[in-house]
């Protein structure tokens, strides 16, 4: 069975950084293509960053700019660089397979305070 365990968050002041670590069990993220998704309250789930096998990557418009995402192939571990932190980025964030998600780990939460 695949599991995320999710870390690295926590309160930042706006113009901040963090960064987000995902380490996967079951499972081996060289195969996946792999992606950041994130929930704020009273919102859905959605997809901020991916990046595929080869090592292609997307970010959505919203944190284009200003967040990386990154693989360690030898760690099975995802990453998710964030800069420029701003309130609007406040959420849970999860990582999971882009296409097709196991069952979502606990997430880690991200609060940027203005």
């Amino acid at each position: 069975q695949v599991r995320f365990v999710e870390s690295g968050g926590g309160l930042v002041q706006a113009g901040g950084s963090l960064r987000l670590s995902c380490v996967v069990s079951g499972g081996t993220v060289s195969i996946y293509a792999m992606g950041w998704y994130r929930q704020a309250p009273g919102k859905q789930r959605e997809l901020v960053a991916h990046i595929y096998s080869g090592g292609t990557t997307d970010y959505v418009d919203s944190v284009k700019g200003r967040f990386t995402i990154s693989r360690d192939n030898a760690k099975n571990t995802v990453y998710l660089q964030m800069n420029s932190l701003k309130p609007e980025d406040t959420a849970v964030y999860y990582c999971n397979r882009k296409i097709s998600p196991f069952t979502w780990g606990q997430g880690t939460q991200v609060t940027v305070s203005s």
